[in-house]
């Protein structure tokens, strides 16, 4: 077999959700890579999931409501797995200097914004990620602050084909309009029996140890001064890294699994 860079193997696997199975495939590449390098593997194979579970609500008579245009989740607070930040960085410094010059000053623009309002510090110092009281308003008292994500044009997303999976999986079946103020309207999220947006945290945790293995969205580009390189702590040929995703995936419970 030929074991170039170039070569790919396609692998398949089973996870177990409950009482049934999330069956898949996935090519990789056959030689060495990392975690940071297949994301795009992992950003289909969630895409896919997602679609799985959309068409089951749809079964059931109820029908995501998401569309492009409609922006105002991208008005929320995004915890970024430090290995889609590595990706991200990669990708601004592939753009044309004045467009990461633009999207710089956007970044800045909605850090001066969140700062006047005194948010920076919670932003800091709480875990969106926890299911605790203080997380749920620390996310509506950024949402109300109105901030758009930088990469948000015509209200629709920019990145869409390389956006993060915590993006990717949160839907709703609710009116559109009702993300404005999900506190006062109410929405219906789907509810994902997985998360790979969570695994991916987790594995930055372990990379970072006494951190929390993501950043604010908005800290990007502070955090590419850095120079960080996290994939590289997760590396081997390219079936053993999807291995040690797919293996942390299997052991993952939903926030929902746990109460």
């Amino acid at each position: 077999m030929d074991e170039s860079p170039q070569a790919t193997i396609t692998v398949e696997f089973t996870v177990g959700i409950g009482d049934g199975h999330f069956n898949a495939s996935a090519t990789v590449p056959a030689g060495q890579t990392n975690l940071t390098q297949i994301l795009p593997v992992l950003q289909s194979l969630d895409s896919s999931f997602i679609d799985g579970v959309a068409a089951q609500y749809a079964d059931a008579g109820l029908h995501v409501s998401c569309k492009a245009g409609c922006g105002a989740c991208c008005r929320q607070m995004v915890p970024l797995s430090i290995f889609e930040a590595e990706a991200l960085a990669g990708w601004i410094r592939t753009l044309p200097e004045p467009h990461q010059q633009e999207l710089a000053r956007r970044f800045d623009q909605s850090l001066r914004k969140l700062a006047s309002a005194g948010l920076i510090d919670r932003m800091v110092t709480e875990d969106w990620l926890a299911e605790t009281e203080s997380a749920r308003k620390l996310a509506l008292d950024y949402l109300y602050q109105r901030v758009p994500c930088p990469f948000l044009e015509d209200e629709s997303c920019s990145i869409h084909p390389i956006r993060p999976l915590i993006c990717r999986e949160y839907l709703v079946t609710s009116p559109p309009e009702h993300c404005a103020d999900p506190a006062k309207l109410g929405v219906e999220p789907v509810r994902m029996p997985l998360n790979f947006s969570r695994v991916l945290v987790r594995m930055g945790a372990e990379v970072e140890h006494d951190r929390r293995g993501w950043i604010p969205l908005l800290f990007l580009f502070a955090w590419m001064e850095s120079g960080a390189r996290p994939g590289e702590a997760v590396a081997g040929e390219g079936p053993q890294v999807l291995y040690e995703f797919v293996k942390r995936l299997s052991l993952a419970e939903t926030p929902e699994a746990k109460k």
